[in-house]
């Protein structure tokens, strides 16, 4: 921590950035039937605009880490606002699918580098007790993006096209350039310098290793239905395309409510307070897989998803921080980037399983299929709990050379 910035400011520019970028993570969950008829695409080759968005964060996060670390965090953050502003100009003017799917990667470089560095920023700047919380406030901009940004753009996308949905998420880009000038100070401490051998030790470390495994599953098994939420709603529960941005405004307010909770609930026992979020995600995945064919058994199921998709996030972003401070504390600024990847690994994998099942079994057998993600995380948070009691604690640092 330093005295030379005020936490809150910080972490209201931070909020307000990853509004940004939560609304363009997301936006094409809202597009997908426009981008579909426009290019004249399967659902399933929609999809694509969400799992290679996260493939670009799940690479780019530890890549772009180690090129930027030793920058200055003012000046990083503006050049990620410019390359996120250049990726979402690039997709809203692309003349093929193909341009669009490059506009997504170039948009998501900017993505993965920007939460790395700020979930650090966001948790070194406050008490340790409150660092969960701290986490969860730099979200609340992609949980407020789900209320709000995504609904709207969405809406935006149907009233005048799915290019003015991306050249929406620009604007709002520019928001988050002109609030990361002005609010972030220009003398933020650096990290420990970022290392392929730092991959290395936080990938080596079994705790570390079971903790990205967790977060890559739990977290993406919600994916294989929220990648596919507005065709499902339309075509198996038979709601309107009016009503369905209406639905996503109030599953956003789930979300955020999700967050919240999540991060209060994480801040002393992170892992029995995961244990409990990701079992409450499962009942409610099998649930849907009964009631996904009502027409508001499903949306009231779907709502509860919204509750216990991101409420996961803060804990699971506080757990690596601490491990890491713990087992190899030079490495803090990769571990991040990795538990980056990881939350982008299992949207890849849970948008591309979800892609897979929408095409040869059709909608209703996604949450079925979201329900096995999660249980296998919920095996690997036991073992994770099992090797975080004292006896079995690694308790070894790895050494930098």
């Amino acid at each position: 921590m330093t005295k030379q910035f005020n936490p809150s400011w910080t972490l209201f520019a931070l909020a307000i950035s990853a509004f940004a970028i939560g609304s363009t993570e997301f936006i094409s969950v809202g597009l997908m039937p426009l981008l579909v008829s426009n290019f004249h695409i399967n659902l399933a080759q929609a999809g694509l605009t969400v799992s290679i968005y996260a493939i670009g964060i799940m690479i780019g996060a530890p890549v772009m880490t180690l090129l930027t670390g030793r920058l200055n965090r003012h000046r990083l953050m503006m050049l990620i606002m410019i390359l996120f502003i250049i990726g979402n100009l690039l997709a809203a003017s692309a003349p093929t699918f193909g341009v669009l799917l490059a506009g997504r990667v170039v948009a998501a470089l900017a993505h993965g580098i920007f939460m790395t560095v700020a979930s650090v920023i966001a948790a070194d700047v406050v008490a340790p007790a409150k660092r969960a919380s701290a986490i969860a406030i730099m979200f609340t901009g992609l949980t407020v993006a789900t209320v709000t940004g995504v609904p709207l753009g969405t809406m935006i996308g149907q009233l005048g096209g799915w290019r003015w949905s991306f050249i929406f998420i620009s604007m709002i880009g520019v928001i988050g350039l002109l609030a990361d000038y002005w609010l972030i100070p220009r003398n933020l401490p650096l990290p420990s310098k970022a290392t392929v051998r730092g991959i290395i030790c936080v990938l080596t470390n079994p705790q570390l290793l079971f903790a990205l495994l967790v977060t890559a599953l739990g977290y993406g098994g919600t994916f294989i239905v929220y990648t596919y939420l507005s065709p499902l709603l339309e075509q198996q529960m038979h709601w309107s395309a009016s009503a369905v941005v209406l639905i996503l405004v109030v599953y956003g307010l789930m979300v955020a409510l999700g967050n919240t909770l999540g991060g209060r609930w994480a801040n002393a026992r992170p892992l029995i307070a995961l244990f409990k979020m990701f079992s409450g995600l499962l009942i409610t995945l099998l649930i849907l897989s009964v009631t996904g064919y009502s027409h508001w058994l499903g949306l009231l199921t779907v709502l509860l998803m919204g509750i216990f998709a991101f409420m996961n996030v803060p804990g699971l972003q506080l757990y690596i921080v601490q491990l890491v401070e713990q087992n190899t504390p030079h490495d803090i600024t990769m571990a991040s980037a990795l538990n980056i990847s990881a939350f982008n690994v299992g949207i890849a994998l849970g948008s591309g399983i979800g892609g897979q099942v929408t095409t040869n079994l059709g909608l209703g057998w996604t949450p079925i299929f979201g329900a096995i993600m999660v249980a296998v995380s919920l095996v690997l948070l036991l073992g994770l709990i099992w090797l975080a009691r004292p006896a079995k604690s690694t308790d070894r640092h790895c050494v930098q050379n």
